[in-house]
């Protein structure tokens, strides 16, 4: 095993600085309460938009049946694969903050945290813990206001 793989890529120390993400895509799209039809229409006009895919997530979350469990998983990895790839064009490197604080972060935090549940849904209980722990390690308010739900 290298030294690599033993780091702890979330570990961050004085002077690693917080990623900022560029407006989400889909965002004004999104704002205020969209009905289903609104975030389907965002995600085929943006794909790439961490937040539409969290808003898809956190639907069927709140369905709670198996088959809506499935498709949550599928909903958050997408968003959370969309935003690791935006965290990467913003200079991120596998470390430091991602805070809750500034907006366009929030799609990719809350991908995070429907992906650690709709694990934990599935007994996953290594990914869901990996997921939450991220998410924590990124943003304790983001973990604090998410966890709530």
């Amino acid at each position: 095993m290298s030294d690599r793989t033993r780091e702890n890529l979330m570990a961050h120390g004085p002077g690693t600085p917080d990623t900022l993400l560029p407006v989400d895509p889909a965002a004004a799209e999104l704002a205020g309460t969209p009905d289903p039809a609104q975030v389907v229409a965002a995600v085929r006009t943006h794909p790439e938009s961490s937040l539409a895919w969290a808003l898809l997530a956190e639907r069927a979350l709140a369905q709670g049946t198996d088959s809506a469990d499935v498709e949550a998983y599928a909903f958050a990895r997408t968003g959370y694969h969309r935003g690791l790839d935006a965290l990467r064009k913003s200079g991120w490197r596998g470390a430091g903050p991602v805070p809750w604080e500034h907006e366009p972060n929030r799609g990719f935090l809350r991908a995070l945290w429907a992906l650690s549940v709709a694990a934990g849904r599935f007994g996953e209980l290594v990914e869901e813990e990996r997921c939450a722990q991220f998410l924590r390690d990124s943003s304790g308010t983001a973990y604090a206001a998410l966890s709530k739900h």
